[in-house]
């Protein structure tokens, strides 16, 4: 995986004509896609299964709220992390480009015609069962699912038999996601060479702070936040790490952190999550725990300001923070959600600041794989912790399995 993304960097730098085509392209559009046509089945089974083989309907309810808590909680450290080093580093200040407000044109309309709280919640009930999975709405396919676990375990040994075909099918389709992971270093090098082909290592230069900004945001809130929360777990963020190295590998190449969703369920399984939580929190998280998300939100909010000379007042950088907290979860599964809700973000801080969103534009991809990472690395800490705070971790096979790694 690692050879893969170093030899697309480097075919995108050194030959970008060849790059730059729709051949390159689809080997990492075609890998991604291999792993989402899995993910609806998986989460179903994981779900139904999970909460099927629960004795009381109440732990289900308990493990979500915990769930949602923790991830307000975190969601709102993450946001304030960004608006502090957008302070600190002042990315914006001085600036010498000016705004291009056509090229933002269709991202600012969709965050007009963004959902508001009702239609998101109407959008969470599917027409059909079927419809959800075709369409691959994963919070869809968790009503569904957890509907039908409750269904099971109402039903209780009556269904014994459909039970056990559930588990059997969601193991298959665990067998389907290795076959398919024996591409990612194929489906890793096309993602890496398009990326750098299309969009070209050059437009990095003027944007530096704002890149080397973020990445610094993403690792002080990896290493630090999330570091201190798995010591107070009991466990280390960087055997975590180096344990689900892997699957990091996969969405770096792929910047979609669902490439490694499958993966990182089942190894949340052994290392003793139990089946149920790491069901109900994963799928969850994926919506509603975008630590990257967030803290890219804040800090881009801060660099567009800085470099539109608009000065933020206390109450606006605490608008920032509420805003965004309530934006990025209502455009989950939208096309383009995180420049959708940073124009969401923008318009009701200051509607001056919209325009300033050609700025980040050029090298907002160049950010994708960071916010993927670190949305990833943050829904693995999550369904650890609260496993273990739901007392439905399995101590000895966390310890042995991150022992077993960093030996």
């Amino acid at each position: 995986m690692l050879a893969a993304i170093i030899l697309g960097a480097l075919f995108g730098a050194l030959l970008p004509q060849y790059a730059d085509r729709d051949g390159v392209r689809a080997l990492g559009e075609g890998f991604i896609r291999l792993v989402r046509m899995t993910i609806a089945p998986i989460i179903f089974c994981t779900i139904a299964s999970g909460v099927a083989h629960i004795d009381d309907a109440k732990k289900v309810g308990r493990v979500g709220v915990k769930a949602l808590v923790y991830f307000e909680v975190v969601s709102t450290l993450a946001l304030v992390i960004g608006l502090l080093v957008g302070e600190v580093l002042q990315p914006g200040a001085g600036f010498p480009g000016k705004p291009d407000a056509a090229a933002i044109a269709a991202y600012a309309q969709k965050a007009h015609e963004q959902r508001s709280l009702v239609e998101f919640l109407l959008d969470l009930i599917p027409d059909t069962a079927v419809g959800a999975f075709a369409r691959g709405d994963i919070l869809q396919v968790l009503l569904f699912a957890l509907l039908f676990g409750f269904s099971l375990m109402a039903a209780g040994e009556r269904v014994a038999r459909l039970r056990g075909f559930i588990d059997d099918a969601g193991h298959a389709m665990f067998g389907v996601i290795d076959i398919v992971m024996k591409l990612a270093p194929l489906g890793a090098f096309g993602a890496m060479a398009y990326t750098v082909g299309h969009y070209g290592l050059g437009s990095l230069k003027s944007l530096t702070w704002l890149v080397g900004g973020f990445y610094l945001s993403s690792f002080l809130f990896v290493v630090l936040a999330l570091g201190l929360i798995a010591r107070y777990a009991g466990f280390s963020i960087w055997r975590f790490l180096r344990y689900i190295k892997e699957e990091l590998l996969i969405v770096l190449g792929s910047s979609s952190s669902e490439a490694a969703l499958p993966s990182l369920m089942e190894k949340l399984e052994r290392l003793g999550c139990s089946e149920s939580v790491v069901g109900l929190v994963v799928p969850t998280g994926y919506s509603f725990n975008l630590d990257g998300t967030n803290i890219y939100m804040t800090l881009a909010t801060v660099f567009i300001a800085q470099a539109l000379g608009i000065e933020l007042t206390i109450l606006q950088k605490l608008t920032i923070i509420g805003v965004a907290m309530l934006t990025s979860k209502g455009a989950s599964g939208v096309s383009g959600a995180g420049f959708i809700t940073l124009a969401a973000t923008l318009a009701a801080v200051d509607p001056r600041l919209a325009p300033g969103m050609a700025l980040v534009l050029g090298v907002d991809k160049f950010m994708s794989e960071c916010r993927a990472l670190t949305n990833f690395c943050g829904n693995g800490v999550a369904t650890i912790v609260i496993a273990a705070w739901e007392d439905e971790l399995d101590r000895d096979a966390l310890n042995r399995e991150l022992e077993r790694t960093s030996t």
